[in-house]
């Protein structure tokens, strides 16, 4: 490099010559340009090395390095302490940048300092194979967009495309960097963020087309399974300030599969006051020596927290309003839990 530019872009990469140039491609034409790229080569087998390497003998912003340790966390953690700059972009192979996204998040950045990180909207893509369920995660993750809706919405699922952010380096590596694990390396960064009082921003505005498909690693490796994600989650819902005020704690839903995955909270010393479920059947049962009631009944716990574990189509809207209509507010009274 000729100078230290203002912006590093992590892009890690392995067997992705299908996607990789049109990415790079996405990048170069980028309405900001002071920035070098950070390409980390996890053991690739395709022909992804030489072409990064094309690249690079074009774009001397383009910077080939090899991964010592395979696997995406050992090239993130690379990428970090190879960063030049002090902001960090996200980027994935196979996946494209908007033309805005880099001066967008930038501008962001450097206007409010005390930000860490800044996210954006993303479109889903291939646009005519994306199925029902990730489309309904998309615009979910997309309404995510203060620091407040992120924060309360943390636990129901990741509200953040990881090749979406633009972080500052010094707090990640105040943290440790990535951690590896049997879990999402990403979610865990942003739950281990929030808890050290970072504050979170997405732009309402769709910067970036993210790529779905089969052989996608958050569908093919165990540390992205929905059990990775509920061990996760628990641990730091669990460490929570809002849930260690203590007030009587209810949790809503009473079935086999939300009774398992409230397990793993409550074997972190919680006890519920009382299980919410419509079941007329279940009134009157008893989960750990805690009543099952109705929602109606709920309303008498004076000054409860609510959990709600509920995940069935349709179910989470219809107990929002139910919460809302018990004068309960989200992240004050009440969390989703996904």
């Amino acid at each position: 490099m000729d100078s230290e530019r203002s912006l590093s872009i992590l892009l890690p990469f392995r067997d992705a010559a299908n996607t990789l140039a049109e990415c790079l491609q996405s990048i170069t034409r980028q309405t900001f340009s002071d920035f070098e790229i950070i390409a980390i080569d996890d053991h690739s087998i395709d022909s992804s090395t030489e072409l990064v390497r094309n690249f690079a003998n074009t774009d001397t912003r383009i910077r080939l390095i090899q991964n010592k340790d395979p696997g995406l966390v050992p090239a993130l953690n690379l990428g970090i302490q190879q960063a030049q700059s002090d902001l960090i972009a996200r980027m994935d192979a196979d996946d494209l940048m908007h033309p805005q996204r880099l001066r967008m998040q930038y501008d962001y950045l450097q206007q409010h300092p005390r930000c860490t990180l800044v996210s954006c909207q993303v479109r889903g893509i291939p646009e005519d194979t994306i199925g029902a369920g990730y489309t309904s995660y998309i615009q979910w993750q997309n309404s995510c967009l203060s620091h407040q809706d992120i924060t309360n919405e943390i636990y129901w699922e990741s509200p953040l495309a990881h090749p979406s952010v633009m972080f500052r380096k010094d707090a990640v590596l105040k943290l440790g960097g990535y951690r590896d694990g049997m879990f999402p390396e990403d979610y865990d960064l942003w739950l281990r963020m929030i808890q050290a009082g970072c504050l979170f921003y997405k732009l309402d505005s769709v910067l970036l087309d993210w790529r779905d498909h089969g052989l996608r690693t958050s569908r093919t490796r165990g540390r992205y399974s929905r059990s990775a994600f509920d061990r996760l989650r628990a641990k730091f819902l669990a460490q929570d300030p809002r849930l260690q005020q203590g007030r009587p704690l209810v949790i809503w839903g009473a079935g086999l599969k939300t009774r398992k995955r409230t397990r793993l909270f409550l074997e972190h010393g919680y006890t519920a006051t009382a299980w919410v479920d419509i079941d007329p059947r279940k009134m009157g049962n008893r989960i750990a020596d805690a009543p099952v009631i109705s929602p109606e009944a709920a309303r008498d716990i004076a000054d409860a927290f609510v959990l709600s574990y509920v995940t069935n189509h349709g179910a989470r809207e219809l107990i929002t309003r139910q919460l809302q209509a018990m004068g309960m507010e989200r992240g004050q009274d009440y969390l989703m839990v996904g």
